[in-house]
């Protein structure tokens, strides 16, 4: 039952305040909206309340709000069919003799067709859905913020170091095993005090360690942002197993919850960031693992699996191995004001954001494959691993996917929001709709794109899965 609800709630949920968006908006502004459905695809449920006919689609791969509209004949399969094409017979039971197509005789009035509306109407529109969903993940996350408090590392101790944007700007000043003093010369009680105060940084960022001190610019050209150095540092941590990835290596050579990693080949282990390194560096090469397990010593053998990501010495994006472990989660709360609560929220929201920004860019720019996507499958594995490990996880899922859904709608693909919106800018500069042949050359164009994605991401899944 997990395995089917738990996917339906998140992905149901995001795609209905996506589509709330642009229904509520089109309403506003007197667009005529015959249909309301949540997936594509046959109906399993369907029932009209006034105008609008809302229906629940068998394929739940997202959802649309119909919208009278001339103009969209090339997509308009996708939602069921333009009015013409699915208005109602005389004969048909659901035939209203006092209602506009498709529903009865009546035709749609001019004023109430999308193309009709100002440039701004249609603008309103086209970004309500991404604004929902912006909404939405921050709702959720001042709620998780404000009911379960703020996340504590209460470590001040440096684990691991990595060049920022490939520049060696901490890893000169601070190394491993150092302690957080100051930052921006405020004193810091824990690793969370430190980040923060690195992410609020304008001009440039001042660290202070038990050893010396390192100020880095912000404002200059080509400068790192603050995110990035936060990225850069890794607080210490024992090397002890916390969580595991199924039908990961480490699942198959045997590891369990609460194993310590006492050496690797031979060469000690003192912490996780040293047990990540030698990883990473070994992948698709069996290794040997001393462990100690409930104070007994064993040996496992694990063979970490090659990935595209990122180096965690060097921080360049490259071939490295994991094995699908995760340490021992060591953090605290502490209650927050409903206004330390929005702001927890926004920043979180902000993050979540741009992490979004930085992964399209690495696709764009290639430094990071298609390999890394996940379609539907991985959705789901993901929000019942949410829900097993409790609300707040399987909330914070569910902002991080509105998010997601919000700045992939606003790629200039047609189709998409992005795509839509650009052609409504481009009608507006030019003064007239495009041809009909161009706007079915430029939709196809979009749907072509977004099925090569979508089998893309299926195919991942199905390696993920069978792996």
């Amino acid at each position: 039952m997990l395995a089917i609800l738990a996917p339906i709630f998140v992905f149901g949920l995001v795609i209905f305040v996506h589509e709330l968006g642009h229904f509520l908006a089109a309403k506003a502004v007197g667009v005529y909206t015959p249909r309301f459905s949540i997936g594509f695809g046959p109906a399993l449920w369907r029932r009209r309340r006034g105008e609008t006919e809302y229906v629940l689609a068998a394929l739940p791969l997202g959802g649309y709000v119909r919208m009278a509209s001339r103009h969209d004949e090339a997509t308009a399969f996708l939602e069921g069919g333009s009015e013409e094409a699915t208005a109602k017979a005389k004969e048909d039971p659901n035939f209203d003799p006092n209602a506009m197509i498709p529903f009865g005789p009546k035709p749609v009035p001019e004023n109430r067709w999308f193309e009709s509306k100002p440039f701004w109407a249609r603008m309103f529109i086209l970004l309500a859905g991404v604004t929902m969903n912006f909404m939405l993940g921050l709702a959720i996350a001042i709620g998780l913020a404000l009911h379960f408090g703020k996340v504590v590392i209460p470590t001040r101790v440096v684990g691991a170091v990595r060049p920022v944007n490939g520049q060696p700007l901490l890893s000169q000043a601070i190394r491993p095993g150092d302690t957080l003093r100051r930052v921006n010369l405020q004193p810091v009680k824990s690793w969370s005090d430190a980040m923060g105060l690195i992410v609020r940084s304008r001009d440039s960022v001042a660290i202070e360690t038990n050893r010396g001190a390192v100020t880095i610019p912000l404002s200059r050209p080509g400068s790192p942002r603050p995110e990035d150095i936060v990225l850069a540092m890794d607080y210490a941590l024992a090397p002890v197993i916390g969580d595991l990835l199924p039908n990961e290596p480490a699942v198959k050579a045997g590891f369990q919850p609460g194993d310590s990693i006492v050496a690797i080949d031979g060469v000690p282990v003192r912490s996780w960031s040293e047990m990540v390194v030698l990883v990473a560096n070994a992948a698709g090469k069996p290794m040997r693992f001393e462990i100690v397990r409930k104070g007994a010593p064993q040996t496992l053998v694990a063979t970490p699996r090659p990935m595209d990501s990122i180096h965690p010495v060097t921080g360049v994006r490259t071939q490295v191995g994991k094995i699908g472990a995760y340490p021992v989660d060591v953090t605290g709360r502490e209650p927050v004001s409903f206004g330390e609560a929005v702001s927890l929220g926004a920043r979180t929201t902000w993050f979540m954001g741009t992490s979004i920004i930085a992964t399209v860019r690495d696709l764009v720019t290639r430094r990071q494959g298609l390999d890394q996507l996940g379609g539907p499958i991985a959705i789901t594995r993901a929000s019942v691993q949410a829900a097993r490990s409790g609300l707040e996880s399987l909330f914070y899922l569910i902002a991080l996917l509105s998010v997601n859904v919000a700045i992939l709608n606003l790629l200039p693909i047609p189709v998409l929001d992005g795509g839509n919106i650009l052609i409504t800018i481009v009608e507006s500069v030019r003064g007239s709709p495009l041809s009909l042949r161009a706007r079915e050359y430029v939709l196809r164009g979009g749907l072509l794109i977004i099925l090569l994605l979508f089998l893309r991401v299926m195919f991942n899944d199905a390696v993920s899965w069978l792996r």
